[in-house]
């Protein structure tokens, strides 16, 4: 099969997987699994990437633009009146259907975000009442509350029993955050807060990479999937796009250097990121350069085919000779959602599930691949406009 047919395969079966495991009881209407195992419970972030997806649906034609929209419209509905909440940030993990906290979960700010990018695309998109819900929804966010004024930053999290913890103090998949944060026509944040992060700098084979703690690729992919950095840089000139391809090529050498230790790995299949395992879920799984001098990146040669797909607009190349190895030659990886989220030979093992943000990043990745969809749709709103010109980026002819 061609690549461009695995690809639509693959984000085909990624848009049903938010499409069809999606609640549509009364408060929950929308709400979308965090997983196909955990049968119950949605994550705010799967519903971002499946607002998000929506147009891809409609364009791509596989739903109605009336079906689409209604689906956008009843899910904000949700968030605007029943999905748990607090100072307009929303838990993360949340019953299907009611719309109530699951696993005494936190209130999530990079989660929150991770939603509204959702809402804003569909926003964009279908306009309407679609917009305005989704304008009540952002303005009720009260940023300035999610963050700790003495070290200027966001707190990492929030829960009922602990309060405020930790900090969103390095890189990491965060700048949605700040643009966000910054537009809100209600609760603004500082600009200041986006530069107070830290930018590590490491070097994996002549690579010099800004590089987050566990050099997990989701970090260097999730922002990029809706904001197009390929022509902008913030007021110390970073180049967060060319940032990403350089880590994207060190994970790939990495893992095809460690293909003498794990035979899951090699230059066709690689890509470390947060997923699956044999373990359970690990969220450190990455690669070299990362904190306290590349030791922070955890391996067990387990391998999710999100993590190469996510950066298939930094290494496209790349990603295309990988693609169709996991196609060709691991048949078992396939299911009705596309790829399962990841495979250990070594450990003789292959996810039984899918995970929505994994299917998400994998979609909207693809979509910014074959039509720059996405992208379009963020940069032309007004909200992202605002944000990143607050922020101090400029374009390309501005340098």
């Amino acid at each position: 099969m061609k690549f461009e047919e695995i690809l639509d395969l693959e984000e085909r079966s990624s848009f049903d997987f938010f499409w069809k495991e999606s609640s549509l009881s009364d408060r929950g209407y929308g709400l979308i699994r965090d997983n196909t195992k955990d049968r119950n419970v949605a994550s705010i972030a799967s519903v971002g990437f499946g607002l998000s997806a929506l147009p891809v649906g409609v364009e791509r034609g596989w739903i109605s633009r009336k079906s689409g929209e209604e689906r956008a419209v009843k899910t904000l509905k949700s968030f605007l009146n029943n999905v748990e909440q607090k100072e307009g940030f929303f838990v993360h993990f949340i019953d299907m259907i009611e719309g109530r906290r699951a696993y005494r979960s936190e209130v999530s700010v990079i989660d929150t975000a991770l939603f509204l990018m959702g809402g804003l695309v569909a926003a964009e998109y279908f306009g309407g009442e679609t917009s305005e819900l989704f304008r009540t929804i952002y303005g009720r966010v009260n940023f300035p509350w999610y963050v700790n004024g003495e070290r200027n930053c966001f707190y990492m999290g929030y829960s009922y029993e602990r309060g405020f913890w930790g900090g969103w103090d390095r890189y990491a998949e965060q700048i949605i955050m700040y643009v966000l944060g910054a537009a809100s026509p209600t609760c603004p944040t500082d600009p200041s807060l986006y530069y107070s992060f830290a930018r590590d700098r490491g070097t994996y084979e002549e690579l010099e990479v800004i590089h987050t703690y566990t050099g997990s690729l989701f970090t260097y992919q999730f922002s990029h999937a809706w904001i197009d950095f390929r022509k902008i840089r913030d007021r110390d000139g970073i180049d967060w796009f060319e940032n990403s391809i350089r880590a994207s090529l060190a994970n790939w050498k990495y893992c095809s250097s460690e293909g003498k230790n794990y035979r899951t790995l090699h230059e066709r299949s690689w890509g470390l990121t947060a997923c699956d395992s044999p373990d359970g879920y690990r969220g450190d799984f990455g690669a070299p350069p990362s904190a306290k001098s590349n030791t922070a990146h955890r391996i067990d040669g387990t391998v999710p085919p999100c993590g190469a797909l996510g950066s298939i607009v930094f290494v496209p190349g790349i990603v295309e000779e990988t693609v169709k190895h996991y196609f060709e030659n691991v048949p078992e990886l396939w299911s009705e959602y596309g790829f399962l989220d990841a495979y250990n030979l070594d450990r003789n093992w292959i996810s039984d599930r899918v995970i929505g943000i994994d299917k998400g990043i994998t979609l909207l990745m693809i979509e910014n691949y074959r039509s720059g969809m996405i992208w379009e749709l963020t940069m032309g709103s007004e909200y992202i406009k605002n944000g990143l010109e607050r922020l101090g980026f400029s374009r390309r002819e501005e340098w």
